[in-house]
């Protein structure tokens, strides 16, 4: 069993992440497919059906020289877009709160001890914390979120002078780190909101006990170093529906239809396919 409180330097954060997964992952993904997997899978069909004839139109208008215009056909189809939208918006929350709180719970359990964690144990902690996970929402979306908008905002229009491209490489794993220190210290003591966004500020320069060397430059490089890798991952299956688009349009015959709109028929249905799947298993490596 893992020792989960400990100080751990740059090296062991990124030796004990793999460690991790080695020892509890096949619990721990077998979990979260049960609990999410559906959702997933619901968040991917509206995404297929909802939007497959929108990047039809986005594609292959007037190419024919057709009175088919895209605007035109946006605003016959407003109703049917609001209306998806307002469900992919809601699944994408319920995705998200699932998705950063799960291994909150999760890692949770195992350092209460608990080694085999079951699917009806993590749904009993969403269902007994609904008053703080209703809390953090609130306060994430009102306090932290337009914070680090702010932030990320001045740092992209400092990208034009060059400097916004090291302030965002420097900023954004802060933020992330912030907000990952904020949900599991919130979760795991009886800390109000605002008690656990400074703790999670403050955490990122120095210990509590003040003493020790500032931690701060191990978790930014840490973060970094799982991003790289995480972003390997998901680029790999991001980019097989594209290799298989592109290789269509190389081997198609020039007729003139497929060019007008590459999402119909068959070859249409397989590239969504493909594409919800490479979502998924993306999705899957970068929980």
């Amino acid at each position: 069993m893992m020792q989960f409180y400990k100080k751990r330097d740059f090296g062991t954060f990124i030796s004990d992440s793999f460690n991790f997964f080695k020892l509890y992952g096949k619990n721990y993904f077998k979990n979260y497919i049960l609990i999410n997997g559906l959702l997933l899978i619901l968040m991917v069909v509206v995404c297929i059906f909802g939007y497959r004839e929108l990047f039809s139109q986005v594609f292959g208008s007037n190419l024919s020289g057709e009175g088919r215009y895209f605007e035109q056909y946006f605003e016959e189809n407003m109703g049917m877009f609001i209306g998806v939208g307002i469900l992919t918006f809601f699944l994408f929350i319920i995705l998200m709160i699932v998705n950063y709180l799960y291994p909150v719970f999760y890692l949770r359990r195992l350092a209460q001890g608990q080694e085999k964690i079951k699917t009806d144990d993590i749904l009993s902690d969403f269902k007994s914390n609904v008053g703080r996970i209703a809390i953090l929402c609130v306060g994430m979306t009102f306090i932290v979120t337009p914070l680090a908008i702010v932030v990320l905002g001045i740092s992209s229009a400092l990208v034009l002078i060059f400097i916004g491209l090291f302030l965002i490489l420097f900023i954004y794993p802060v933020l992330v780190n912030v907000t990952t220190f904020l949900m599991y210290d919130f979760f795991n003591t009886d800390r109000g909101f605002f008690e656990s966004l400074s703790y999670s500020i403050r955490a990122q320069f120095s210990y509590t006990n003040g003493r020790e060397r500032s931690p701060f430059w191990k978790y930014w490089g840490a973060t970094i170093i799982i991003f790289i890798i995480l972003y390997i991952i998901s680029s790999i299956f991001t980019s097989i529906p594209m290799f298989y688009m592109y290789g269509t349009l190389l081997t198609t015959p020039q007729d003139g239809n497929f060019e007008q709109n590459p999402f119909a028929g068959t070859a249409g249905i397989f590239f969504f396919v493909m594409y919800g799947i490479s979502i998924l298993v993306s999705f899957f490596f970068t929980i």
